[in-house]
């Protein structure tokens, strides 16, 4: 897949000098709050409209959505305000009836990314349309099957296309609704630079008060743009209230953002820039060298845990470590998180450099 500019020039045709805005409601409710909503944002940042029409939930007996009503809904809040609408497909089924209400952005949501057969059959109902389409992350943080469901897209002569970053599922309990993984994102924005890519806070977080601050780190991260739920009465949306915001709230946001230049010219500024990232680089270096030599360690013990018939897994021990890690850390200003994340991948990959050592004969 050869991903070019060509494939971000729906992006350049709103003419923004600030990122891409698409909000609305988690929800299609009643043509009054469609109406109520798209107006309210109307004249503000927002270029695109979005509503969920067909809502897939974890299990039955929630709200699914109105269905196919609220599709002309949104062609009478397009005649009435002008905004792009956009809404979520899930199937070819979707697509056709989406297509036929003149919906301009369909997304593929995160349930569906994960499906290779409903993201091909919804690219075979795409095929050759003038349609921007958007494809969320997977809820599990895999980068394949994200850049496969873009891959089939593309193939099917989509030529508008961009990803929603969502954020991921996680056993672990975090401060966020979907864990972020950052990384994820950014490995897919170097791989394909010229592929819009939109920030989703509402879904991360799951709490309105967190999204200026993951709004602020995208922004900050060069994202494209943001999709953010609005809703007129948040509080009793039918779907996702504690994440949605208002038009108010959402239109105070952008006041509050800070926009970030993409470089400087500045010699002196670029000169000072590049000192600090050779010091970087020196520590990243070195960091390398000690993890080596950390493993090497490892090997050492599990040489002497061999000898003695002795566990590599020593519980006890490891959770010490951690505890120890977390304090130390704070310390010095590092995040529980990152301190978790840092030694269990240096915690796993002692234990396979020792089991390399107790299983060679």
């Amino acid at each position: 897949m050869k991903i070019t500019k060509e494939n971000k020039a729906w992006l350049a045709n709103f003419k923004l000098n600030h990122p891409l805005v698409i909000a609305g409601p988690c929800s299609a409710e009643t043509e009054e709050q469609v109406l109520a909503i798209a107006h309210q944002l109307k004249n503000s940042d927002v270029s695109i409209f979005r509503a969920g029409i067909w809502k897939p939930r974890t299990r039955p007996g929630g709200f699914e959505g109105v269905g196919e009503i609220g599709l002309k809904w949104l062609q009478k809040a397009k005649a009435e305000t002008g905004l792009l609408m956009a809404t979520e497909v899930a199937n070819a089924a979707h697509v056709k009836l989406a297509i036929e209400h003149d919906i301009d952005v369909l997304w593929i949501g995160a349930r569906t990314t994960v499906n290779p057969f409903a993201v091909q059959e919804i690219a075979d109902a795409l095929q050759n349309t003038d349609k921007i389409v958007l494809v969320k992350n997977p809820v599990n943080p895999d980068l394949s099957l994200w850049i496969g469901g873009v891959e089939r897209l593309y193939q099917a002569g989509i030529k508008k296309l961009g990803v929603i970053h969502r954020g991921f599922s996680t056993y672990e309990k975090t401060k966020y609704r979907n864990n972020p993984e950052w990384q994820i994102a950014i490995d897919l924005q170097n791989k394909f630079p010229d592929l819009a890519l939109i920030c989703d806070p509402s879904h991360i977080t799951g709490k309105r008060s967190m999204i200026q601050e993951v709004s602020q780190q995208a922004l900050d991260l060069n994202y494209d743009g943001l999709i953010i739920e609005t809703h007129i009465d948040p509080d009793n949306a039918w779907s996702d209230a504690a994440q949605q915001v208002t038009p108010d709230a959402l239109k105070q946001l952008f006041v509050d953002l800070k926009m970030r230049k993409e470089t400087d010219e500045n010699a002196e500024w670029n000169k000072a820039l590049a000192t600090q990232r050779a010091y970087i680089d020196e520590l990243d270096n070195r960091l390398i060298d000690l993890f080596g030599k950390r493993m090497r360690i490892s090997e050492k013990i599990g040489k002497l845990k061999k000898e003695k018939n002795v566990a590599i897994l020593q519980n006890k021990r490891w959770n010490e470590i951690l505890g120890k890690m977390i304090l130390d850390g704070e310390e010095k200003g590092l995040s529980e998180e990152f301190i978790l994340k840092i030694f269990k991948a240096i915690h796993q990959e002692s234990i396979i450099h020792q089991e390399k050592v107790v299983n060679t004969k």
